[in-house]
């Protein structure tokens, strides 16, 4: 196995566990609106895809259907009310900084969402966590959403990158890192991803210890 130059993570269920919160203050705003939006639909059917796309399923599949658009005016309520909830105390593993630390310096890193960046850079910067990512790529800034490759060719593009590895929790994301062609190291939490991607990279560079170089 060669070993990585750079490590781009994905953001909501990576580094952080925000999707439920995503989820309540959707049903929040739309619930005014006569739309119901429950934690299993949201978990099974909307993680890690855009929210206009999210807002088109529930709208499509509403009864009688409604226009996706009258549900997406509620996105700047929306964000907002996120942003209230977290940044003041951004919800991210405590062990989260230390393990990103250790990082730095060896491996190049970006984050990788498709959420906006109006969500993710303020909750960063919150938590003292931006100043670890060399760059990000959220949203549409690189046009295709995953699970389309350009968001992660794009940012190793930004890296200059040619041998990353993704970290991914959501089947969208773990497919656009490996049409991308790149190693996918799947997640099933935050807790877990620090010993995850510590193993990872040891096995990457040949070292039976958990530890990166």
């Amino acid at each position: 196995m060669t070993p990585f130059d750079a490590i781009l993570f994905d953001f909501d269920g990576v580094l952080i566990d925000s999707e439920p919160l995503h989820c309540l203050c959707w049903a929040d705003v739309l619930k005014p609106l006569g739309v119901t939006l429950e934690w299993d639909y949201y978990r099974d059917h909307c993680i890690g895809i855009d929210d206009r796309e999210m807002l088109r399923m529930m709208a499509t599949q509403s009864d009688p259907p409604r226009d996706w658009q009258e549900l997406w005016a509620q996105y700047p309520a929306k964000r907002e009310l996120f942003r209230d909830r977290t940044l003041s105390a951004p919800p991210f593993d405590p062990a989260l900084d230390s393990f990103l630390q250790t990082l730095h310096g060896h491996y190049k890193m970006a984050v990788v969402s498709s959420s906006a960046r109006a969500e993710i850079e303020p909750l960063l910067t919150a938590g003292g966590l931006r100043r670890y990512f060399e760059t990000m790529v959220c949203d549409r800034e690189a046009g295709a959403l995953k699970p389309a490759p350009e968001p992660y060719l794009m940012a190793a593009r930004l890296l200059g990158a040619s041998n990353p590895l993704v970290v991914e929790d959501s089947p969208a994301g773990i497919a656009s890192g490996r049409a991308a062609g790149f190693e996918v190291l799947a997640v099933q939490s935050p807790a877990e991803v620090p010993d995850l991607v510590r193993r990872k990279v040891a096995r990457a560079h040949g070292l039976r210890c958990p530890e990166p170089l």
